[in-house]
């Protein structure tokens, strides 16, 4: 088994440890197709904004109104990417964005993005998120869909300190994902999608 192999193994392990669910791609249009499905099958996210139960002014009623069918946030795509998965949504009743998000805070369902790396021993994916575009997606979305090529996928976090030292210079802004949001800080209870997406798909992309 070759050490590509080995840490594709050891990642789906753990990543599926902590309830990420893991799939192999073959092409981003595979990628798109998965997503579309995913869409398709979950029901729509509800718009919950505090209030929306009372009597309300003309104005404020339509804002409880604003989300309508099923949307997902994509804006890391270029724009072939963008106009390969935009068509898929059109065919299905959804709307695709790519920016803008800060008007759809409670009405995203799907964030569709690409990982920069994946660590193996934990089973993380790892996300340069300087865009705010893209840390929205990432942290409102109900689902998180992250596609992350497999040559990417490295033994641990050490193997990363060159990588970490570049965004550090930067001063990116750099996420370390691990299974979807959950804390247990309520009554130590654990709640799953607090603080983040309920659900996170890691779509292994075979790549050369």
């Amino acid at each position: 088994m070759t050490v590509k192999s080995e840490n594709v193994k050891l990642f789906t392990e753990k990543a599926e440890l902590v309830s990420a669910v893991v799939s192999e791609v073959s092409s981003l249009a595979e990628a798109y197709q998965y997503t579309i499905d995913l869409c398709g099958k979950k029901e729509a996210c509800k718009l919950l904004v505090s209030g929306c139960e009372e009597g309300l002014s003309d104005k404020a009623d339509a804002l409880c109104e604003t989300k309508i069918g099923k949307t997902i946030a994509a804006p890391s795509l270029n724009k072939k990417q963008f106009s390969a998965l935009e068509k898929q949504c059109v065919d299905n009743g959804f709307q695709l964005l790519k920016d803008g998000l800060r008007k759809h805070l409670g009405g995203i369902d799907i964030g569709f993005t690409f990982a920069d790396h994946g660590i193996a021993e934990t089973g993380t994916i790892v996300l340069n998120s300087r865009s705010e575009e893209l840390r929205i997606a990432t942290m409102i979305s109900e689902v998180h869909v992250a596609v992350l090529p497999k040559s990417k996928i490295v033994a641990d976090s050490y193997a990363l300190e060159s990588y970490m030292e570049e965004c550090m210079r930067k001063a990116d802004y750099t996420a370390f994902i691990t299974g979807p949001s959950r804390t247990a800080d309520i009554e130590r209870v654990l709640a799953i999608g607090v603080h983040g997406p309920l659900e996170l798909h890691i779509l292994l992309l075979e790549d050369k």
